[in-house]
C-alpha cells in the first residue's frame, strides 16, 4: 500500500515518484501484455466499453428491443434477397419478413417506433434481376442417343 502524500508536495511530483520507485522495484516487470500495443487502439472512443469487454469476456450478449431487433433481421433478410440464387427464394424470404414486420405492428414490441414497412416483393424481384441478368443457355454437345438394352437372355442369343 502506498504511503499518503506529504503536505506541500506537488500531487504530480509525488505520483512521479511513486512510478519511478515502483519501476526502479521492478513491479512493473513482466506484466501480462507487455510490448503489445494497447487494445481498442485507433477505435473510436465508445461510452459503455467496459460493459461490452466484459459482456464478450464472459460469453454473453446483450439482447437488442424487439424493435431494434425486427430491423437488423429485416436489413439481414434484405441483404440474402440479394444474394438469393432463384427468384422463387427471393420471394420466399421477403415474404417471410415481411409476415414478421406485420406481426411486429400488431404487437407492441419493446424499443423505439417500428417505422419499418413491408417490402414490396416485385421491386426487390426487379432489384434481383438487375443484378442477375439471365443467363444465356450455351447449346451443349447433343446427348447420346440410349443405348438399347438387352435383357439377361438376350445376352446368349446365337447370332447368326
Amino acid at each position: 500500500m502506498t504511503e499518503r502524500r506529504p503536505l506541500g508536495v506537488n500531487f504530480e511530483t509525488w505520483v512521479d515518484r511513486q512510478i519511478r520507485e515502483a519501476a526502479e522495484r521492478g513491479a512493473f516487470d513482466d506484466l501480462p501484455g507487455a510490448g503489445k500495443p494497447l487494445p481498442g487502439e485507433g477505435e473510436p472512443y465508445e461510452e459503455m466499453w467496459w460493459i461490452k469487454q466484459k459482456l464478450h469476456s464472459e460469453g454473453l450478449s446483450f439482447p437488442l428491443p424487439g424493435t431494434l431487433a425486427l430491423r437488423k433481421k429485416a436489413e439481414e433478410a434484405r441483404a440474402a434477397a440479394a444474394e438469393a440464387r432463384s427468384e422463387d427464394e427471393v420471394r420466399r424470404t421477403i415474404g417471410e419478413i415481411n409476415e414478421e414486420i406485420v406481426e411486429g405492428h400488431r404487437k407492441a414490441l419493446s424499443g423505439p417506433p417500428l417505422n419499418l414497412m413491408p417490402f414490396d416483393v416485385e421491386e426487390v424481384v426487379r432489384d434481383w434481376r438487375d443484378r442477375h441478368p439471365a443467363r444465356e443457355e450455351t447449346p451443349g454437345p447433343e446427348p447420346a442417343p440410349p443405348q438399347r438394352r438387352r435383357g439377361l437372355f438376350g445376352r446368349f442369343r446365337r447370332r447368326g
